[in-house]
């Protein structure tokens, strides 16, 4: 079972290149706007594998998919940042 309490997770698998490049985008946004966020593997956890192992790497936000196969960056800024900006 994973732990799902940050912000943002990547869920994803090791030796997979779309996974390292949301992986690069995820990091500098989240850092950037002092988010916290995880990186999971599906190897790691079947229930994750038989819900996402088609669609890696995606990305949840707040428990919410946001993305899946890549990540923009534009798009992940916006859905981060705080509506008044």
């Amino acid at each position: 079972m994973q732990d799902f309490t940050q912000r943002v997770v990547l869920v994803g698998k090791p030796d997979c290149h779309l996974c390292d490049d949301a992986e690069s985008i995820i990091a500098k946004v989240c850092q950037e706007l002092s988010v916290s966020w995880v990186r999971v593997s599906i190897l790691d956890d079947p229930n994750l594998a038989d819900q996402y192992f088609e669609a890696i790497p995606v990305t949840l936000i707040d428990g919410k998919v946001h993305d899946q196969y890549r990540v923009q960056e534009k798009r992940l800024r916006k859905a981060l940042s705080p509506e008044d900006l």
